[in-house]
């Protein structure tokens, strides 16, 4: 039995899923598989079976789970205490942020970071707010749109951070997209609409607008993105809602349709999993997203 076995058991504990739980321990699905084999030869019982599409612990496994977790946490203080103890002529940063965030504001920041501490190396994963929700164990940082919901990780802050602006999208030509006066979503519930997956946070904004009117959905198209939202928008499969950030640069292909009474808004937020012994470097990188004026 080692070290490493026990943490990647509690980790898949946590995710109740072993791929999951290859994501945020970054390694791949077999490695996991094979270091909970080995645990249970160790063992000489099962300590987790399938579950659907996931894992569940049998009573030797909830037994077990108490000793992996505090390993796992000591495992964490420690290297929070190394990195502090280095300062910033070295280390690794862990960032995650879903979509929005991830393609239109973190690049900028990692190169602002990276002119500051380029002995830092910055690692980062990406996906929907529910993955990087699902992820926090592995990451010292984490920057998310939308509800968060309230199954953070144990010792997790958030930090509200910046606004941003759900619009809604046609191809050029669409009746909705001629210059006509704002329409509201009563307008909007009459066309075919193409919405991100589930667990999106753009998503959840959108469904939560339709609810409070009572205005009904007709949805035309699922898919995941942002970039497969205006593809599918481009080729006619009806209205999409995205991030203003995301059509600064399109062209005359697509077209906003501006949205009556008010428009729709969100906030991103900053999480920042042990939070009580964060690393250095994420508490500097914390400290550079929230200078003003650095993103414009």
């Amino acid at each position: 039995m080692t070290p490493e076995q026990l943490i990647t058991f509690a980790t898949v504990a946590e995710h109740g899923n072993i791929s999951r739980a290859a994501v945020a321990l970054h390694l791949s699905q077999p490695a996991v598989s094979g270091q909970l084999r080995l645990l249970q030869e160790e063992f000489g019982e099962p300590l987790h079976q399938r579950d659907g599409r996931g894992v569940r612990l049998t009573a030797a496994g909830e037994q077990l789970l108490g000793h992996a977790e505090r390993l796992r946490e000591t495992f964490r203080q420690a290297h929070a205490l190394r990195d502090a103890l280095r300062g910033l002529e070295r280390g690794t940063l862990r960032v995650g942020a879903s979509t929005t965030p991830a393609s239109y504001l973190l690049p900028y920041l990692i190169a602002a970071f990276h002119k500051r501490y380029p002995e830092v190396v910055v690692t980062t994963i990406n996906g929907n707010t529910a993955d990087i929700v699902a992820a926090l164990g592995a990451l010292d940082i984490a920057l998310v749109e939308g509800p968060t919901g309230h199954d953070l990780p144990l010792g997790t802050t958030v930090t509200s951070w910046r606004e941003d602006e759900i619009v809604a999208i046609a191809p050029k030509g669409h009746p909705l997209a001629d210059g006509r006066e704002a329409v509201d979503l009563d307008d909007l519930s009459a066309h075919p609409l193409v919405l991100r997956e589930p667990g999106s946070g753009v998503r959840q904004i959108v469904e939560r607008a339709f609810a409070d009117c009572g205005a009904p959905m007709r949805v035309a198209l699922e898919i995941a993105g942002v970039e497969g939202v205006k593809e599918a928008v481009r080729a006619g499969m009806g209205i999409g809602f995205v991030s203003a950030m995301s059509i600064r640069h399109e062209d005359s292909a697509l077209q906003r349709v501006r949205i009556a009474p008010e428009p729709l808004t969100r906030r991103f937020s900053i999480l920042l999993p042990h939070a009580a012994t964060p690393s250095r470097v994420a508490t500097r990188f914390l400290a550079l997203c929230e200078e003003p004026g650095l993103l414009g």
